[in-house]
């Protein structure tokens, strides 16, 4: 059953009729999906390769004995032959683009961007491709910040996705038509579900297992995640992400604040310190800090709170009521709320998730 190992989300994002249709699906028939995974490049090899490996692991593990295999993947590029990528390992270009009329489903690995940044216009070729691929009704697909190259066709403007969220604000630059999400794992959108995402580095494992779960069925995608040791990420991506306040709005007097607090957030009552040490009357100042750093000062505070918490539950054994008072908080409870609210998980939990291992420790 899909909803035995199926995140609440996608479940949600299908709906019963999607389903059924994935309960009934079976792959006796004579034709396997046709995948294409782009190399180029900037693409990350990790990434290229293991999609690769897990679509067709389904072929080399035998999961669909006496059936038709369901995928047949290849990695295609703007000519065939050795293509270095960008750490400068070459991988194996197995068919062209321009020998490539159609296709089902087409996956971009992740990219790695230069200090530079993308620059758009590189892969002009591709990008025609793509759109092609996707009139012929093709389901387009980014793993990571392979969603750069994808933009570049304008089918992602007015929809929403997500990139890892160390690349949002870059994104957001160059393509400020694209709704980004960088806290969400699996962003699936377009009229026909026909644009697909995923966040950070390692969430290409949602969306393979989710291809495979919607085209092959729920049964497989379980095998496949059980033989990979594949897992949902089921908490997001808040959990990764690292605070960081915003430092370019230009505003001295609420940098100034801002400075000063990154050293006394835990003190009682910051934010009536932050304005007693400004030049700014209360409602002035909380008006000019909320339009400056797009959040509340109250809520800014929460979030260096929470950020240190998160750091101390990473490196120390100290005990979370002993944590929510060395970042400001008296009331345990309250913290704890504070903390799954921001992070999507309990202090606990996240420790056992973030935490070395005592295997692992010096």
């Amino acid at each position: 059953m899909i909803g035995s190992f199926m995140p609440h989300w996608i479940q949600h994002h299908w709906g019963t009729r999607s389903i059924a249709m994935v309960r009934q699906m079976n792959h006796t028939g004579p034709k396997p999906m046709q995948v294409s995974l782009v190399a180029l490049p900037d693409a990350v090899i990790s990434t290229l390769a293991g999609i690769y490996d897990v679509v067709n692991g389904v072929t080399l593990m035998g999961l669909a004995p006496g059936a038709t295999p369901p995928f047949r993947i290849e990695i295609v590029g703007e000519k065939r032959g050795a293509l270095p990528l960008a750490s400068g390992v070459p991988i194996d270009v197995q068919r062209a683009i321009e020998d490539i009329e159609n296709c089902d489903i087409v996956i971009v690995p992740s990219v790695l961007l230069k200090p530079s940044g993308w620059e758009k216009g590189r892969y002009p070729r591709l990008v025609d491709w793509l759109q092609h691929m996707h009139e012929g009704g093709a389901r387009l697909c980014s793993a990571c910040s392979g969603i750069f190259l994808l933009a570049e066709t304008g089918l992602f403007d007015g929809r929403e996705a997500t990139v890892h969220f160390g690349y949002a604000s870059a994104f957001t630059a160059l393509y400020p038509a694209v709704e980004i999400h960088p806290d969400r794992v699996l962003v699936i959108a377009g009229l026909h579900e026909d644009l697909v995402s995923s966040g950070a580095s390692a969430t290409w494992h949602d969306m393979v297992l989710y291809l495979i779960a919607h085209h092959a069925g729920a049964t497989m995608a379980q095998e496949v995640a059980r033989l990979f040791a594949l897992q949902w990420h089921q908490d997001g991506l808040a959990p990764y992400i690292v605070f960081e306040g915003r430092s370019d709005h230009g505003d001295s007097e609420i940098q100034s604040a801002q400075t000063w607090l990154s050293s006394h957030f835990s003190t009682a009552n910051p934010v009536d310190g932050m304005i007693n040490r400004s030049k700014l009357a209360e409602r002035t100042f909380k008006r000019r800090f909320a339009a400056a750093t797009s959040l509340t000062p109250t809520a800014y505070v929460q979030r260096l709170r929470v950020e240190d918490a998160k750091r101390r539950l990473e490196r120390t054994d100290t005990s979370i009521d002993e944590i929510s008072w060395r970042v400001g908080y008296e009331d345990a409870a309250f913290f704890r709320r504070l903390f799954k609210r921001t992070t999507g998980m309990t202090p606990g939990a996240y420790r056992r998730r973030f935490q070395i291992p005592l295997f692992a420790r010096p």
